[in-house]
């Protein structure tokens, strides 16, 4: 969805901000810094610097949703935490137009002291709301968070789960005008993350200000216009979330030789185990390799010859919208090699009246060039971006071909010759 900001002051201008943090090897250096700061006294420095952000620019619009994508360390959590102002910066200016809610590190101002109650009170009150809004609103936000049974106990009695739910219940319901979200969409398990994920959905069609940070490049080409991509602190590319999210996938391409993609991906062919009918969610039941009618989930297959039918099986809410399925094919290394989706290819999926429902996807003659490949399968919500459940590795093609060609696939082609003529 796209929105009109003619007229309108930024929600977020950023100014050649920078920041830079102090890293001392030994605790007593911390010390020697600060009883010898100054040169007239002999100091020297006893820390290095970390410039984890490095002149960066940023205008955001009211209405806009940017992704931001870049690998460990580049930068993303610190440029979100100074725009939040849970951090300040070294260098430059931040400015932000409306009230803001953070899903950062949830929970992590309760007072483990404090009831559920008198958290959700403080917590609203430091996002800007006043006695009155926080009134008006208290009992909408225990409902949503789902421990109502709990909420006048202090915190520290509760479980992970319940403590997330909760201060992501506050962050959520205080009617913030940008919404920062890091790394997750939904939080908790089941219905309460489809719940969540909701409320963002949400959030994003009636024009709010998101900023989103994820290393799901789906995600963000999925659900942003516009993403920003940071290296090592600097901004490299801020365009079009297809072109960014191209050009860093290319960038990843380039350096995924390293032995954490081969693990991420081995030793998870595993049944998958019988869950109860699911309530307010999703998931997989069975998910079967057919490879030449042989039932395997290690085909060896020919390039060009063999067909493999994929049979997939689900349950879900039947009062939700029905899901839809996704499957990737990865090389050895974690690349995807290629995708399909239910709802790209406008595919609608039938379903039983309990929720159940079962489907087969078709690969005729696949045309896989010699080597490894691994299949994962991913059930996702009516919109195809929430996830429900996914069963990855679940299946294994070991391709054997005849001829020396090199890469991933076979394309169609056809060899002609020309006709020459030539002139007298």
């Amino acid at each position: 969805m796209s929105f009109n900001t003619s007229g309108y002051e930024p929600a977020i201008n950023v100014v050649k901000l920078s920041k830079c943090y102090q890293l001392y090897q030994h605790p007593r250096d911390r010390l020697k810094q600060f009883l010898w700061p100054h040169r007239w006294w002999g100091s020297r420095q006893y820390y290095r610097e970390l410039w984890a952000l490095n002149d960066i620019d940023l205008t955001i619009m009211p209405g806009e949703v940017v992704g931001i994508v870049g690998q460990n360390g580049s930068g993303k959590s610190t440029l979100l935490q100074l725009i939040c102002g849970t951090s300040t910066p070294t260098y430059g200016e931040v400015q932000v137009n409306g009230r803001i809610a953070a899903l950062l590190e949830l929970g992590a101002g309760f007072n483990p002291e404090f009831t559920g109650r008198e958290n959700v009170m403080m917590s609203a009150a430091i996002m800007g709301l006043n006695q009155v809004e926080i009134a008006e609103r208290i009992e909408q936000i225990i409902d949503f968070s789902g421990v109502r049974d709990f909420i006048d106990q202090p915190v520290k009695t509760y479980s992970s789960g319940m403590y997330v739910r909760l201060a992501f219940s506050v962050a959520i319901n205080v009617d913030p005008d940008i919404l920062i979200i890091d790394e997750a969409l939904s939080v908790g398990d089941g219905a309460f993350a489809r719940k969540s994920f909701t409320r963002i959905m949400q959030m994003r069609d009636a024009g709010k200000t998101i900023l989103f940070c994820s290393h799901s490049l789906f995600q963000v080409e999925s659900l942003c216009a516009r993403a920003i991509w940071l290296n090592k602190g600097k901004m490299i590319l801020d365009g079009e979330s297809a072109q960014v999210v191209s050009a860093y996938q290319s960038f990843l391409d380039q350096n995924t030789a390293n032995p954490a993609a081969e693990t991420y991906f081995a030793g998870k062919n595993v049944p998958i185990p019988h869950k109860k009918q699911p309530s307010g969610n999703a998931h997989l039941e069975k998910v079967q390799l057919i490879a030449d009618d042989a039932c395997t989930p290690h085909a060896d297959i020919a390039s060009g010859q063999s067909n493999i039918l994929i049979n997939i099986g689900f349950a879900s809410d039947p009062a939700l919208p029905c899901p839809n399925i996704a499957m990737t094919l990865h090389a050895k290394d974690g690349r995807i090699i290629t995708s399909t989706a239910t709802w790209e290819d406008q595919f609608a999926i039938q379903r039983s009246p309990d929720g159940s429902g079962q489907l087969c996807l078709r690969l005729e003659r696949l045309p896989l060039l010699k080597g490894e490949y691994l299949v994962n399968i991913y059930l996702l919500c009516e919109r195809g971006l929430h996830l429900y459940d996914s069963a990855e590795a679940i299946a294994t093609l070991q391709v054997t071909q005849a001829g020396r060609l090199q890469g991933y696939f076979s394309i169609p082609h056809q060899w002609e010759n020309n006709t020459i003529i030539q002139n007298d």
